[in-house]
């Protein structure tokens, strides 16, 4: 009988796999810069914060301006974005420092 030479495939020797890069860790990235004041309010924004200041309450404000309510709330929470505030009081007293506002 003849013999049938096996034949087997070996593996060739694996490659080494390139080492990953680390990646930055967060406690090393620095936030972007920000800007000291971002855009100026807008002419209605600017009469619904004298109107806020002059104490008239958001339904009364849209009635005055011939507005939802809900726009003077989207107005609102407008300013307080852009001044970088979370509530009525922050949104004045910065509207004041900034001279937004006149103080009579």
């Amino acid at each position: 009988m003849a013999r049938i030479a096996r034949i087997t495939k070996t593996n060739p020797t694996p490659k080494a796999k390139p080492k990953p890069k680390p990646k930055p860790s967060l406690a090393n990235l620095a936030p972007p810069p920000r800007k000291k004041r971002p855009e100026s309010l807008t002419s209605r924004e600017q009469e619904i914060l004298e109107l806020i200041w002059a104490g008239f309450k958001n339904k009364e404000i849209g009635e005055r301006l011939k507005i939802s309510v809900k726009t003077v709330e989207a107005h609102r929470a407008n300013m307080m974005k852009k001044m970088r505030v979370s509530n009525t009081a922050q949104l004045l007293k910065m509207a004041i420092q900034d001279g937004t506002i006149k103080i009579r």
